[in-house]
């Protein structure tokens, strides 16, 4: 049968637009395999990590109880296959978290670069492949155009996810929120190269309204893109908070309806649920936590959750608050505190780490009837500190407790206030992050610089009890703080010495306080006019630095009576100039000869770079491991984002 010229049938099929369609519904879901796949690679070792950690722990308890007088050194043993997936796993956390590429002043380690590429390259091949047309045409911009703007799409619902507190993958793979908030970024900016991708392939239809609508959530997200650089992020972070919630709002609301026209809104409108689900979680948390503010209990009872203020030194405020019945939290977590009187914005927050330790079986000294009375029958030194240690007990041990440094914006609106010891309305949010379990290493080193005391705190802490009761196997605990002036020494110093005088004989705690300022500092005497009065000119000098900001008081004799009797004591060593973190760890790796060995680091990029030179090869290195030497493990916790 002949067909005539104008009958449809007689058109052949437009093959290419097909395959088109066909592939760009298809490539996502390949995408997303991928990624998934991913994920559940994580949550396997995640998962073989745990049983591992609980299947040979018993031994590692029985091997810690035993002595060890007659081990011989690890340099004088053998190479034994035994110790093979030891090696294996310290040699991949070496080439993996260790080794870092450094772009100005910030670094990524290799794990870190290696996702960034796999994540570009695979939404690049997928954007490219494939692309040869019916007629023999390679790269038909018609093919890879379209197809990467639904690929951009399916990656939204993953980037807000990514960038949520309450993220689903946190939760799965346990890594904490802010650990993730770099991919989120890396994300966002691979994305945002596809966006300018797809808009170069093809511009037509100048006057319809979906094409408006994917320019107006193309160009949100380029200015998204350049102020969430680290300097705009760390010198405006009120700027940055403001405009981010406006331009995700319109780069989602803008890309709903661009690709509506084309029936793919359905990649879009999942982000608006996972925002949505994290803003629920959120506004619960905050009534659950702060009930008594939003009425729902006792009107007597709405100022107990207010937080006492006090400016420590002008670098740190301390924040302390009543902690609501229900609200735990574990070593090393943090909390977004909402302070509408002190923020910019009304429900602007701000994240701290809980500097207190959530302890269960510390009890509250019985109050002091009259703190000046028992100063005043106190004639030494030590009785003094006595008296500030039992004074603070509480509140470090059963309060929440927030040490903030002072810098620009809120918190130095903060520190204004706390000046007069003025009280202030806190809305509590959180906790959040994880926690490690370090009860099966043998030896646990904390390094903090400066306010990252706020998370080594808490874990000292933490690991004294866990002695104590017997659920840790720890046997040598080094505490290394790198401060700027010996007067920071009182953020911590009454924690500090309460927990140092009441230590485990089966525990051997180690601190090193270094100054790394100038070191034409002035007389290191802080001990007060009545004890200098009575004292021989003879007698040795306490070194820690007088803080003459403000008249002594009764609160900061306290402070100096707990300081003075930290630095005397004979595991307490305070050093002027910079901590030679390789020489320390490697000590640390000789003193533990063989078992686990933790080292935890909070502080700047110097001080976790230094941290992870130092614990690269030849410590920890196959053939190290392999003869039975000391197996360590490394975590920083740095919130210097790129």
């Amino acid at each position: 049968m002949k067909l005539s010229p104008t009958d449809p049938s007689s058109v052949p099929p437009n093959l290419d637009k097909t395959l088109r369609v066909q592939r760009a519904n298809e490539y996502p879901h390949e995408v997303w395999f991928f990624l998934t796949s991913l994920i559940a690679l994580v949550v396997i070792f995640r998962f073989l990590s745990y049983v591992s950690s609980k299947l040979f722990r018993p031994n590692a308890l029985i091997k810690a109880r035993d002595s060890e007088k007659g081990a011989s050194h690890p340099a004088n043993r053998s190479i034994s296959l035994r110790y093979l997936l030891s090696a294996l796993v310290n040699f991949y956390r070496i080439v993996a978290f260790r080794i870092t590429l450094n772009f100005g002043s910030f670094s990524l380690n290799l794990a870190e670069v290696v996702l960034t590429i796999m994540y570009i390259t695979a939404l690049f091949t997928w954007t490219f492949i494939n692309t040869t047309n019916v007629s023999g045409g390679k790269l038909d911009v018609k093919y890879w155009s379209d197809r990467c703007g639904v690929l951009v799409a399916s990656q939204l619902p993953l980037i807000t996810a990514l960038g949520t507190k309450n993220s689903a993958i946190s939760f799965i793979i346990g890594v904490s929120h802010e650990k993730l908030n770099y991919l989120h970024r890396m994300a966002a900016r691979v994305i945002f190269v596809l966006i300018c991708v797809h808009a170069t392939g093809r511009v037509s239809h100048l006057g319809s309204t979906w094409l408006h609508c994917g320019i107006l959530a193309a160009f949100s997200l380029i200015i998204l893109c350049l102020i969430s650089i680290r300097p705009v992020r760390a010198r405006a972070y009120e700027f940055f908070f403001c405009t981010h919630l406006i331009l995700v709002l319109l780069i989602l609301i803008g890309s709903f309806y661009h690709t509506k026209n084309f029936s793919y809104h359905m990649y879009v409108w999942p982000s608006f649920v996972i925002w949505g689900v994290d803003r629920g979680i959120r506004t619960t948390r905050l009534i659950l936590f702060n009930h008594l503010y939003f009425g729902l209990g006792s009107s007597a009872g709405n100022h107990t959750l207010d937080a006492n203020t006090e400016l420590i030194t002008p670098e740190c405020v301390r924040l302390t608050l009543k902690r609501p019945p229900h609200f735990k939290w574990a070593p090393g977590q943090l909390a977004y505190l909402i302070c509408p009187g002190v923020s910019a914005l009304p429900f602007e927050s701000h994240p701290f780490t809980i500097a207190s330790y959530d302890s269960r079986e510390m009890t509250p000294q019985p109050a002091l009837a009259d703190s000046s009375s028992a100063l005043s029958t106190s004639t030494s030194m030590n009785e003094r500190a006595t008296v500030a240690l039992e004074h603070a007990t509480v509140s470090h041990w059963k309060e929440l407790v927030f040490l903030i440094h002072v810098r620009e914006g809120f918190t130095k609106r903060l520190a204004e206030i706390a000046v007069q010891r003025d009280t202030i309305k806190v809305y509590l949010d959180g906790p959040y992050g994880t926690s490690h379990d370090v009860s099966s290493y043998k030896t646990i080193v904390f390094i903090a610089g400066l306010s990252g005391v706020s998370y080594t705190l808490p874990l000292l802490l933490d690991t004294i009890e866990r002695v104590r009761s017997g659920t840790s196997i720890c046997q040598r605990a080094t505490f290394i703080w790198c401060i700027r002036d010996p007067a920071h020494i009182q953020w911590i110093s009454d924690a500090l010495a309460r927990a140092l005088l009441d230590i485990p004989n089966s525990l051997c705690i180690s601190v090193h306080i270094f100054v790394t300022g100038s070191s034409t500092t002035p007389s290191l005497d802080y001990r007060s006019t009545e004890d200098q009065a009575g004292s021989d000119e003879s007698s040795p000098v306490t070194p820690v630095e007088t803080w003459k900001a403000k008249p002594l008081d009764i609160g900061s004799e306290l402070k100096a009576s707990s300081m003075s009797l930290l630095t005397q004591l004979p595991a307490v060593k305070v050093t002027q100039g910079r901590p030679s973190l390789a020489k320390l760890l490697q000590e640390e790796t000789d003193e533990t000869n063989g078992g686990p060995m933790w080292v935890t680091v909070c502080g700047s990029q110097s001080i976790a770079g230094a941290a992870r030179e130092a614990l690269k090869f030849p410590i920890g290195g196959l053939s190290a491991i392999l003869r039975g030497e000391t197996s360590v493990s490394l975590h920083v916790e740095s919130f210097g984002y790129a």
